[in-house]
């Protein structure tokens, strides 16, 4: 045995020697890791010369490593703040784009009816003379009822035009008949009977029709915007779980503490950790697609028999047609009306007499401001087309050709471990899809709760942008009350969940749990049905030990 020893003690050395593969008989030096520690903004004090053994590294592989345990934290630290900023970078084009078509449509609108309302004040002072100047609040306030509508006020537009009519025909009715004294009452019987007589003729109807269309089509695309913009917004700033850190850091800066500065990570690698880092947020794709198909569905409704331009640009020209109609027709509608109600009381005032100017008809502006709706339009669709799939694609986004080597160096990438080819395969998109995730421990019972909620606030939207597509009005009510049963139960499927637990089965306790409470009989009450056998094997026992005593 003494004289194993100095035989088996080279040996060892030699097995040690070599264990150290290509360093040879000299440790490597690390200035190259230092170099670029240093450009990092790390001070250099305790910063090896040359590697040293990895034991105390707690994400990087345990080999030789130029790394001390102060540098690995110092790099996960970096890896988490660059990585957050990467994904502020990646959500900032797609927020552009939203932001950018939702200014763009929403000073269109807001510009097609500022004109009409400019054009109202311009012409009808001198079209319509004392109609005009007695009623100006009437016309601003129907101005104004449109805006708070279009700005998503909770107001019943059907309701709000129905009362302008009301008020407008009553006002004129009046201005058209200054000779009657014509109550309040009166003036409830005459609007009862304009059903029939239809003193409007049909703009009326048609502008209800068509205004109402229009009106609830834009709102709820421009909010539309507005919401997928929030949404990138509030998910980009969702925080990274400490295995994502831990599995960002040894993707990034673990070649570097190996001594490999210059061996990019592997493509398939990158993927792996960033699915499972992305997990939550590609759980927003179904929704998110569903809301840009929604969104291009009513852009298709700003052209066609309900066209915005046409509509909401000449709402001044209808009200002027409406007016005309009743002052062409208005001797029988006024025999009509007091056939129904009675004729009203000789006003003792002296006749003011009616406007000089009995017909006009507003001019209406055709130019449109800045881009033509068309081709708004037509813009909206390709960049709403282009960030389509911006929530699966986001793991190729950020594993980038900057940060991992090309398909044509598999075999000379950073695998994880050493610079090698990656073997495991490419999980899928989504929480469910990382259970065997090898790079990123993800638990998929314990869905991202700030990603939950902006999933239901895109399945709102996306369900009064198909209202608004059929033409029916919405409530534009608080989503929170629909997201605050989103949370219950465990946020995973059953078939999924039962998977997730199967995963590691030496995780899993045996089943030695108590049954849960059934019929008032708890845990004490099982263990209870175990005391008749006991007592009946320790009475055989001490029989058998009596009779061999007595032997």
């Amino acid at each position: 045995m003494m004289h194993f020893f100095p035989w088996g003690f080279w040996l060892l050395c030699v097995a040690a020697s070599s264990a150290r593969g290509d360093s040879g008989s000299k440790a490597k030096s690390c200035t190259e890791v230092r170099q670029f520690y240093a450009t990092k903004g790390f001070s250099l004090h305790g910063v090896p010369q040359a590697e040293i053994s990895g034991e105390h590294l707690r994400i990087c592989p345990q080999g030789y490593t130029c790394c001390t345990s102060e540098m690995e934290e110092n790099f996960a630290k970096k890896s988490q703040s660059e990585f957050e900023d990467m994904m502020t970078e990646a959500s900032r084009s797609a927020q552009m784009t939203l932001t950018s078509q939702y200014k763009n449509f929403d000073g269109y609108f807001q510009d097609l009816l500022n004109k009409s309302e400019k054009a109202l004040y311009d012409t009808f002072p001198s079209t319509y003379g004392e109609l005009y100047s007695q009623n100006v609040k009437l016309f601003k306030d129907l101005y104004s009822e449109l805006r708070r509508y279009y700005r998503g006020s909770n107001i019943n537009l059907e309701e709000a035009l129905n009362e302008f009519w009301t008020r407008l025909l009553e006002r004129l009715f009046k201005l058209m008949n200054p000779q009657y004294h014509i109550t309040d009452e009166y003036l409830d019987c005459m609007v009862k009977h304009s059903e029939q007589h239809k003193p409007f003729g049909e703009v009326p109807r048609d502008l209800k029709l068509k205004a109402t269309r229009a009106f609830i089509a834009v709102r709820s695309y421009v909010q539309g915007l507005s919401v997928g913009s929030d949404v990138v917004k509030k998910v980009s700033q969702v925080s990274l779980s400490h295995e994502c850190t831990r599995a960002i850091m040894k993707l990034v800066y673990c070649p570097y503490c190996r001594g490999m500065s210059s061996v990019k990570p592997c493509n398939n690698y990158c993927h792996n950790v960033m699915k499972g880092c992305l997990a939550n947020q590609a759980d927003l794709d179904t929704e998110w697609r569903n809301l840009i198909d929604s969104m291009l569905l009513v852009a298709d409704r700003f052209d066609g028999p309900s066209n915005v331009d046409t509509v909401i640009g000449t709402i001044h020209t209808r009200i002027a047609e409406a007016i005309s109609n009743m002052q062409e027709n208005r001797e029988s509608i006024t025999a009509k009306v007091f056939q129904g109600c009675g004729n009203p009381k000789i006003s003792t005032k002296a006749s003011s007499g009616e406007d000089k100017k009995r017909r006009g008809k507003a001019v209406t502006d055709d130019k449109s401001s800045g881009l033509g709706l068309e081709k708004l339009v037509s813009d909206a669709k390709g960049k709403l087309r282009d960030i389509k799939d911006y929530w699966v694609a986001l793991p190729s986004t950020l594993c980038n050709e900057k940060i991992t080597s090309s398909s044509v160096n598999e075999d000379k990438c950073w695998n994880g471990m050493a610079k090698g080819r990656y073997l495991p395969e490419v999980m899928g998109d989504g929480l469910a899809n990382q259970i065997n995730n090898p790079e990123v421990e993800v638990d998929i019972t314990k869905p991202d709760m700030t990603i939950r909620q902006q999933i239901m606030q895109l399945k709102i939207m996306t369900n009064r942008l198909r209202n608004a597509y059929n033409g029916n009005d919405v409530d534009f009510q608080d989503a929170s009350d629909d997201i605050s049963g989103s949370g219950s139960g465990d946020g995973c499927p059953d078939e999924v969940c039962g998977k997730r637990l199967s995963k590691n089965p030496s995780t899993r306790q045996p089943e030695v749990h108590a049954i849960p409470n059934q019929s008032g009989r708890g845990v004490n009450g099982a263990s209870s049905k175990c005391l008749p056998s006991s007592f009946l094997i320790f009475l055989s026992v001490a029989v058998i030990a009596t009779q061999y005593l007595r032997r």
